[in-house]
């Protein structure tokens, strides 16, 4: 018999699921539009299997100590890593390899970086860069004029590829407040996308956790990240 975490666990991925494609289909678009990624902070392996099991196979991290031994553990699996948090310079080395993709792209020396390492291993890097939609000092991200510094600069850098951007709402952002970061940001990647330069397509918006993750959605999230909701009921 299956421990009972696993049934509430696909219960939980379940219900997720259908409010994204419910989302969807009042933003205008189809549920597979939306990507989820389960993001497994605190979780276990044990509570990740079930996860993979009923095909939710793109994890994040917001750790980079965190995902390196679940990537070890998951080696060989049919598991797309993202990292989500903030990724420092002297870390890049060891996650690049493990990852489809990082949400956290911060600053232009973070980019260099992993431009550069991205060079040595003979890969390509697929990024987001963060911005700060709320303008809350607690939040990591770039401020508009920095995002378009950044952007400017891309062609210098042959071995990243930035697919879109990403956020998170305001510590203090009520539902409201937190509608207009999203949409700030949906604006902001809009006006950029039509002059992005080569090696920047801007197809991806990641914002919306598990509190907010409709809301994001509403507003175009490509991407969601949800954690807690998954394992509501299971974690303590």
């Amino acid at each position: 018999m299956s421990p009972p975490f696993e049934k509430r666990i696909g219960e939980n991925l379940a219900e997720v699921e259908g409010r994204i494609a419910e989302a969807a289909l009042r933003s205008g678009r189809r549920p597979g539009d939306v990507r989820l990624v389960a993001v497994t902070k605190y979780v276990e392996i044990e509570l990740i299997e079930p996860l993979l099991a009923r095909g939710c196979r793109t994890l994040g991290e917001s750790r980079p100590q965190h995902l390196w031994p679940k990537a070890e553990a998951l080696a060989g699996r049919d598991v797309a890593w993202h990292m989500i948090g903030p990724l420092q310079r002297n870390k890049v080395r060891r996650t690049l390899p493990l990852v489809e993709m990082i949400h956290s792209a911060d600053s232009l020396r973070l980019v260099e970086t992993i431009d550069r390492i991205a060079a040595e291993l003979q890969r390509s890097a697929r990024l987001l860069l963060e911005v700060n939609a709320s303008g809350d000092q607690a939040k990591h991200g770039l401020a508009d004029a920095q995002l378009e510094d950044v952007l400017s600069r891309l062609a210098e850098y042959r071995h990243v590829e930035v697919c879109g951007l990403m956020c998170m709402a305001g510590l203090d952002s009520g539902p409201e407040e937190t509608r207009r970061e999203f949409a700030r940001l949906r604006h902001t990647r809009d006006r950029l996308r039509s002059s992005c330069p080569g090696g920047a397509a801007l197809e991806e918006l990641s914002m919306g956790m598990s509190g907010d993750y409709e809301i994001a959605i509403e507003e175009g999230a490509t991407i969601v990240r949800v954690g807690s909701a998954l394992f509501e009921g299971v974690l303590k």
